[in-house]
């Protein structure tokens, strides 16, 4: 049998197949309210929804459609690429609309058209840069639409990297918070966004270069808007869309996004009421540091009574979770999830999620270190044999003194009520039957983890396929070699702090 059959079953016995029950939460908190027709506050490490108003109504996004547009440039591209202004990327564009004066034939690199995109929110540096992609405006809104399908949006279409009025552009408060969230684990995107001013070089019109100056209120000390703690966002404004914004501010360890459509003239006081809320109202922490089913998870665990094996290869992800102040993580009800998507990690095995009446608040993968299916012994099922041959330590064994908090007494429903086995007369379980039980559960369990193994397989396989012909794709384009793009990816994260690092690093932007 395989190690990953052990695994699996002593996670869907120890923790549950099916939703833990919990006690009736506290309600959440309500104290706010929006004049915007769209908003929505989340945690951006755990995903919470804090508040959503109309958080699933589609709206014209306007101008923070340029947040996807940059993450999608920053992944796509290096910084130091030139990008020619073409006749089309330059004048395609509404009549007063928001420009960096930029001209036909003039040449930048992907850097400053980033800061002229995210800064002066300029349209003719969104044309240029999705040319730079894609080659056309029309093929790099299907790769912002692919971009977005896989970061989970379900309520959006984009036609454009600009954001200027289409009726086939538009977005929700929560398709948006997702794009969001994913923008800010990118340091690239950090720097450029949070940044206050940005000096272009030389340009037609511009013969001196150009200053460009952020223009999100709440980011700049000097006006009355400014708020403690906010380090990026994006504005937005057209006559459909109205105004729109989304703002990142980071306080007491939490970092929140929130996201206003359709406002009119609000979206200041809208987001502020938004982000004191959030603030004032809920902690975020780490679910390893509060849930301490899962420290059994480091070392051997015993499943009704047997030994299971050793399960030092399986570890929690950071995963982390949000809650109101006056809660706790037993106000939540757990569930165990074996079904995942594309965006679960290569190792994972299952994800715990964990919902605050009926609201999921936090999750984290089960994440297997080794991943490998090693090949393994099942334990002898006398509930006294010894574990792993002739050890007798005291690892893999049994302990009836263990307390109710010990994850090993409480997956043992054969035991009495002070933790020893009873024999097998009429009042318990017999043991044949128990031994048909365990042994029919670990049949179907083994059976359900190769079906689901081989068909993830397949459709990783399929996508790894898929990504490793549109970068040869690309390459061929560009007339760059696998080799050299390898290098240039090698130097790039090199180059880069990883996410650890966010908090030092919007400090000091």
């Amino acid at each position: 049998m395989k190690r990953l059959f052990i695994l699996f079953l002593s996670i869907t016995l120890a923790l549950g197949a099916f939703p833990s029950s919990a006690y009736a939460a506290p309600d959440w908190p309500s104290n706010i309210s929006i004049q915007a027709d769209g908003g929505i506050v989340i945690d951006a490490d755990s995903g919470a929804v804090l508040f959503g108003k109309n958080l699933h109504e589609t709206y014209y996004p306007a101008s923070i459609t340029k947040v996807l547009t940059a993450l999608i440039v920053i992944e796509q591209c290096s910084l130091d690429e030139e990008v020619t202004f073409s006749h089309d990327a330059v004048y395609n564009v509404e009549a007063g609309s928001s420009n960096a004066g930029l001209d036909e034939g003039d040449v930048l690199t992907v850097k400053d058209c980033l800061y002229a995109l995210l800064l002066q929110s300029a349209n003719e540096a969104a044309n240029a840069l999705a040319e730079h992609v894609s080659g056309s405006r029309e093929a790099f809104a299907e790769l912002m639409n692919r971009k977005a399908a896989e970061l989970g949006c379900q309520d959006s279409h984009f036609a454009n990297p600009s954001g200027l009025n289409d009726e086939n552009h538009y977005t929700s408060a929560y398709d948006m918070s997702l794009i969001c969230q994913a923008a800010i684990q990118n340091p690239t995107f950090l720097e450029i966004d949070g940044s206050k001013t940005y000096k272009l070089p030389p340009t037609k019109r511009n013969p001196d270069g150009l200053t460009l100056y952020a223009h999100h209120a709440m980011l700049l000390s000097s006006r009355s808007e400014y708020y403690e703690g906010a380090f990026g966002g994006k504005t937005g404004y057209t006559s459909l869309a109205g105004n729109t914004l989304v703002t990142f501010a980071e306080k007491n360890g939490m970092t929140l996004i929130a996201v206003v459509l359709n406002g009119r003239q609000t979206h200041y006081s809208d987001t502020k009421a938004m982000l004191d809320f959030g603030f004032s109202n809920f902690h975020t922490a780490k679910i390893a540091d509060l849930d301490s089913q899962f420290s059994s998870l480091n070392s051997d665990m015993t499943i009704v009574g047997l030994p299971a094996g050793d399960l030092s290869d399986l570890s929690l992800e950071d995963g982390m979770i949000t809650l109101p102040l006056s809660s706790s993580i037993s106000d939540t009800a757990r569930t165990v999830r074996y079904e995942l998507d594309s965006r679960a990690p290569e190792n994972a095995i299952a994800q715990v999620q964990y919902t605050y009446n009926d609201r999921l608040v936090g999750s984290a993968y089960l994440l297997n270190r080794t991943g490998e299916e090693e090949e393994t012994v099942l334990p002898p099922l006398d509930s006294t044999a010894q574990a792993d041959g002739e050890s007798t330590g005291e690892e893999g064994t049994a302990d009836s003194s263990s307390s109710p908090e010990d994850p090993s007494a409480q997956t043992d429903p054969s035991a009495g009520q002070d933790g020893e086995k009873p024999s097998g007369d009429s009042r318990g379980i017999p043991g044949v039957v128990w031994i048909a039980v365990v042994m029919t559960i670990v049949i179907i369990s083994a059976a359900a983890a190769v079906i689901f193994l081989n068909i993830r397989r397949q459709k990783k396989e399929e996508e790894r396929r898929r990504r490793q012909e549109r970068r040869r794709q690309r390459l061929r384009e560009i007339g760059v070699s696998d080799e050299e793009f390898q290098q240039m990816m090698a130097q790039r994260r090199a180059s880069h702090p990883d996410r650890s690092r966010r908090g030092n690093h919007r400090k000091r932007h």
